[in-house]
């Protein structure tokens, strides 16, 4: 359905990157600027990424900001820091591109928990059904789906699909219950979760409000909806940066993968913040290293690229979503 391309001489642990070993992190973020530039690449790199990575990107955001990115970009190449779905979404959107991920290994366990095999039997079993994908799904998952959307967009694209439509909204079953809350629309829930967003539970946002009771709870709505109904304000991690961006309060409590802190510490240094739970650790996103980068650029490998057939497919329901929201 769709293919990572891996040189087979290409040894990603043992070539990572052909260095010292005593080289710094500013070092070795010199040497991708000058291999970006040889390659004529561009580096998207998400909120949860580690700080480092972040430091070399061109662009840092949310799915959907990297999406637009990825789709009008003129670089010839995509080096994506996140995870297998977000350099699935760049190839369907940029066909034409080479599109790398430095570590092939970052997926993510929520697109798991929807298979084609099990979205068809549902599909079947429910139709005639408008399903909605979670920009957090694989491309195989988009190719059966109407629309996708992201959590900065969902109630906006739920609320352009007819009301009359059943909608079988997948993998998250919290951001669809969060969007279903915001719309009048009727919505069927998937049973899966970001594991690192699901572990947030009421308890942990209790003693952290306990703890910091002058702060403002900031939550993603990937978080359980108990956790959610006790946020004062609910959003993407774009969301998240631009609420604080427009307040005046000083302390917030932060419900989302703790990579989002270091942008908002970088952005707003007089503010402060705090996580609702050190546990909130997505491993995928953590698996990619500057030293994995250079070697990406170096190598152009490992490549992501969606086969032509699964593309179209997933193409339509992505451009459904770019046109509400662009």
């Amino acid at each position: 359905m769709y293919y990572f391309h891996k040189d087979n001489h290409y040894n990603q642990e043992k070539n990572v990157i052909k260095v010292k070993k005593k080289q710094t992190n500013k070092e070795i973020s010199e040497q991708i600027k000058i291999w970006k530039k040889k390659r004529d690449a561009v580096i998207l790199a998400h909120v949860y990424q580690p700080g480092e990575i972040q430091d070399v990107a061109d662009f840092i955001g949310d799915s959907l900001f990297l999406s637009k990115q990825a789709a009008i970009t003129k670089s010839k190449v995509i080096l994506f820091c996140g995870v297998q779905f977000m350099a699935e979404t760049a190839s369907i959107l940029s066909p034409d591109k080479i599109v790398l991920l430095p570590d092939i290994d970052a997926g993510c366990p929520m697109a798991d928990m929807a298979s084609v095999k099990d979205v068809k039997l549902k599909i079947k079993e429910l139709q005639p059904v408008t399903v909605l994908s979670y920009v957090n799904s694989y491309a195989s998952v988009k190719a059966l789906s109407d629309y996708c959307c992201t959590s900065a967009n969902a109630v906006e694209v739920v609320q352009s699909i007819p009301k009359d439509k059943k909608i079988l909204f997948l993998p998250d079953k919290n951001l669809a219950r969060f969007t279903a809350k915001k719309t009048d629309k009727n919505i069927i829930l998937w049973k899966g979760y970001c594991p690192a967003h699901n572990l947030l539970t009421k308890e942990d946002t209790l003693e952290a409000i306990n703890h910091h009771p002058n702060a403002l709870l900031l939550v993603h709505p990937e978080c359980p909806l108990e956790v959610c109904e006790m946020a004062d304000y609910i959003g993407s991690t774009k969301g998240i940066l631009d609420f604080v961006k427009n307040n005046s309060a000083q302390e917030y409590i932060i419900g989302t993968e703790i990579g989002i802190l270091y942008p908002l510490k970088k952005q707003f240094p007089s503010k402060i913040f705090y996580p609702a739970s050190n546990k909130m650790i997505c491993k995928d996103m953590k698996l990619i290293s500057l030293e994995k980068i250079l070697s990406s650029l170096q190598y152009l490998t490992p490549q992501v690229k969606v086969e032509e057939n699964i593309r179209k497919n997933a193409m339509t329901a992505l451009s459904r979503m770019m046109d509400i929201t662009m």
